[in-house]
């Protein structure tokens, strides 16, 4: 499908962060062909989408978050993540089908889509039915079967979740057009042991295959972990080489300098996660250190069940706003550096140099975002009005692969009321 976007204030996201007003843009089989050609070159045989009114940008990278646990969502509150997880989480978790998997997953794709998501990157079980949610959305989306393991040993040949994770990067990686691709997730040092990790390293080494992985989330980690092996979770996954892979380390909040030096050299992306990590009170990452050291942040929602939404554009809006409060400084976290964080550091934390950019040669992983909202009144800069300004409803259309997924309110590739009811069976059979 050929689809020529007419008129569009244009937020490249690329080198120069350059925005291009009245601007044309031409998508051809899920590419980018042309950025900013006259609106006077007819293309007879492409779909026009009038953008006038409308600021067309990259679609946002979620770079952390557990989709099925929509079905948590507002079912467990106002506790540590200790008790969230162990008390509250788990036990759900463990009743859960592959059913209430796939339901749940959808149920967080809609409202990614809606709110201008276009990949996600994700860490759960029953990843087929996971991936059979993407491929009927559309959507673009980095996964892998999180594991772990609580009792001590050598031998994993038989251990079904690291054999579950094999089986779906062998058969997944690289599915859909390229638009799933796998790594390997030990869960976190709390939830595996040391052979373990050591285990799934030997692994994702086998695959050449990227590290996906929760660390120092919260004090209680950072303390027990020095309490037990005499370093910080940073530098006790360092020493076991997990950062010689390329890795995503969600959350990092309790990272010291020496930390983020050890990082910086291995280039792990931070996957920062602002909403969940307050509303645990996990504290606040880092971030402006790591960033000044020349770590790759990305933005990520956590899941529904700890945020309560995967709306990133809440996530963008704090990420900015937090720091430059417990630093006491508003030069912290401009506008282009958080909207950096949303989409082409997303992009790098994924080794996609052809997302999170709008230029010839790029996936058509795209959004419009409405301008006639009173609250995006008067438009004085674009990256500004992006950053504090604009809300998830306000996105009018996205498009991933050159695909519409999601316009003016309607779902192209999932029956809202169909999710609806499915849901509602999940629920009452797993909270009733």
């Amino acid at each position: 499908m050929k689809y020529l976007f007419k008129n569009a204030l244009v937020v490249t996201m690329n080198q120069n962060m350059e925005v291009i007003r009245s601007c044309d843009v031409f998508v051809e089989n899920g590419i980018i062909s042309a950025v900013g050609m006259s609106g006077a070159k007819e293309r007879c045989d492409a779909a026009v989408i009038d953008a006038s009114g409308k600021l067309l940008m990259p679609g946002l990278i979620n770079g952390h978050c557990h989709v099925p646990m929509t079905l948590m969502r507002n079912y467990a509150d106002d506790m540590d993540l200790q008790t969230w997880l162990f008390d509250y989480i788990f036990p759900v978790e463990e009743k859960m089908s592959g059913e209430d998997i796939y339901w749940g997953s959808l149920l967080g794709i809609m409202e990614m889509i809606a709110t201008g998501t276009t990949c996600f990157i994700d860490m759960y079980d029953h990843m087929n039915c996971i991936v059979k949610a993407v491929e009927e959305s559309g959507i673009r989306a980095h996964l892998s079967r999180g594991v772990t393991n609580f009792e001590e040993g050598t031998d994993f040949s038989r251990h079904k979740g690291l054999n579950e994770a094999i089986d779906f990067y062998r058969r997944w990686n690289g599915a859909a057009n390229g638009r799933i691709t796998g790594a390997f997730a030990p869960h976190a040092i709390y939830t595996c042991t040391t052979e373990f990790i050591r285990a799934i390293i030997e692994t994702a080494k086998r695959f050449n295959a990227p590290i996906h992985v929760h660390l120092d989330e919260t004090r209680v980690e950072h303390e027990d972990c020095l309490k037990k092996y005499g370093k910080t979770p940073t530098r006790y996954l360092y020493d076991l080489g997990l950062f010689d892979q390329r890795t995503v380390a969600a959350h990092c909040v309790w990272i010291t300098d020496e930390d983020i030096d050890l990082l910086a050299e291995k280039n792990v992306t931070i996957a920062h996660n602002p909403t969940s990590n307050l509303k645990l009170a996990s504290g606040v990452a880092p971030v402006p250190r790591a960033l000044n050291k020349g770590v790759n942040v990305i933005l990520g929602t956590d899941g529904a069940s700890s945020n309560n939404n995967l709306n990133m554009f809440e996530e963008i809006h704090l990420a900015s706003l937090i720091q430059k409060g417990v630093n006491n400084d508003p030069l912290l976290i401009k506008a282009k550096t958080v909207m950096r964080m949303a989409t082409t550091n997303g992009a790098a934390a994924l080794g996609a140099k052809d997302l999170g950019i709008i230029e010839a040669g790029a996936k058509a992983d795209l959004i419009l975002v409405d301008l006639d909202k009173p609250h995006l009144m008067p438009l004085h800069n674009a990256l500004s009005a992006l950053v504090y300004s604009a809300q998830g409803s306000d996105v009018y259309m996205t498009m991933v692969d050159g695909r519409i997924l999601y316009e003016n309110g309607e779902f192209k590739t999932i029956d809202k009321e169909k999710v609806r009811y499915n849901i509602k069976k999940c629920c009452d059979r797993l909270f009733g």
